[in-house]
């Protein structure tokens, strides 16, 4: 590419490394790509699309979410469900830093499709390891997880032309936090008991507090928003696909408890009323939501800063709340009689508020302000918790995917007439 600039121009700040200045005009070629040869060529107002590739990685989180919705109910406990959110967290964090890095990358390229083929087989291994993560298979989860993280990074950081050097920078300093972190997944992975979950707690606090603190090293400092340049459309689209993952493990949870049950009236409202709390769940977060949030996301003068908070950190109340959903149909299926235990109220009640409170910051975070629909379902949720345990575990099913539909239908109808509904 070549830019024909008026005489004497300064570039313009804030303008990310290898993007014209808008001082200056110029025509790209279609092999044109300022970047770098490994990374994707990103033209100014023009989505990119999520390659084939990116969707047959995802095949592997597929499985990893189905491993952590039967872990969790196999594990029903305080403690219980504090490992499998700890273990959720990380499934998580590898697969969204995957696509911040495929964002960047070309997955077209013969070597980042290698690098993906090689991530499915460590996200495999990590997948197998879920149920024993915290028994026998510590290490091997510790060493999968690990390995992905640090791999891939400095991966991009050798694909990182030294004609970027603002980006190699950016590169090594999530390398630098990603091996710190390591060490600790690789000595919880040795340990066992508490000391193994001290030490992975520790390992994710420091994973998640990076982006929120910018990859800060001595001496070199942290990184600027400029240098996380992303296209806000395939990142919206990467983890809209999640969700649909996510959505697709309750499908095949209520499938499949369904088909092994007598078919009995009570058996059939529940398998029902699962089904529709499905259907809510994807009508709140995908009629309106997404695709608002991946318009703004690609309008938005600092994308990296928006797909950091939305994208990065609030779709994981959103995610864990469709899973600990799935977990309730399948109690709710398997018995819908009688009163429902603590296990039912928890992951009934719980799965729709998670979810709900995920999308209402989500929405807020490119809107600008909270919707109303989703708080009064959050406050009914609430509501409902109170006497919960009194209800059998059919009704109780039936008056959340209720409560559901009514935020959906509320917020469909008065975005239409009020933008502040």
């Amino acid at each position: 590419m070549r830019w024909r600039c008026r005489p004497g121009y300064l570039a313009d700040p804030g303008v990310p490394e290898g993007w014209p200045p808008a001082s200056c005009s110029g025509v790209a070629s279609m092999t044109d790509n300022p970047h770098g040869a490994m990374f994707r060529p990103i033209v100014p107002h023009q989505h990119s699309r999520v390659t084939y590739v990116e969707l047959f990685f995802d095949l592997v989180f597929v499985f990893a979410v189905t491993q952590i919705s039967h872990t969790l109910l196999a594990h029903f406990t305080p403690l219980g469900a504090l490992q499998v959110t700890l273990l959720f967290l990380a499934v998580w964090w590898v697969w969204v830093f995957t696509s911040w890095v495929t964002n960047w990358l070309n997955p077209e390229k013969t070597p980042v499709r290698l690098l993906l083929f090689a991530m499915m087989l460590g996200g495999l291994v990590l997948s197998t390891s879920i149920p024993a993560a915290f028994e026998a298979r510590g290490l091997w989860f510790a060493i999968a997880y690990a390995a992905m993280q640090v791999g891939k990074t400095i991966f991009l950081w050798l694909s990182t032309p030294p004609s970027r050097p603002r980006a190699r920078m950016n590169a090594i300093r999530i390398a630098a936090w990603l091996s710190m972190s390591a060490v600790f997944w690789i000595a919880g992975g040795v340990m066992e008991g508490q000391s193994r979950l001290t030490l992975w707690a520790i390992a994710l606090v420091i994973e998640y507090i990076s982006p929120a603190v910018r990859f800060w090293i001595p001496r070199y400092g942290a990184s600027s928003v400029a240098d996380w340049m992303i296209e806000g459309g395939h990142m919206a689209e990467r983890c809209a696909l999640f969700i649909i993952i996510a959505l697709g493990e309750s499908i095949v949870v209520i499938g499949a408890t369904f088909a092994e049950l007598t078919w009995t009236t009570e058996n059939v409202l529940a398998f029902v009323s699962a089904f529709v709390g499905s259907l809510a769940m994807w009508w709140i977060y995908f009629h309106i939501g997404a695709e608002a949030g991946s318009e703004q996301l690609s309008k938005s003068s600092e994308p990296g800063r928006l797909a950091r908070l939305a994208y990065t950190y609030l779709h994981m109340p959103i995610v864990a709340g469709i899973i600990v959903s799935a977990v309730a149909d399948e109690l709710v299926l398997k018995h819908p009689g009688g009163h429902s235990d603590l296990k039912t109220v928890i992951s009934a009640i719980g799965g729709p508020l998670l979810f709900l409170f995920g999308t209402v910051l989500f929405k807020h975070s490119f809107r600008g302000f909270l919707q109303l629909s989703h708080g009064v379902g959050i406050v009914a949720l609430g509501v409902l918790a109170w006497f919960a345990s009194e209800l059998s575990p059919l009704v109780l099913s039936i008056l959340t995917t209720a409560i559901m539909i009514v935020v959906a239908v509320w917020e469909s109808i008065s975005l239409q007439s009020d933008p502040a509904g």
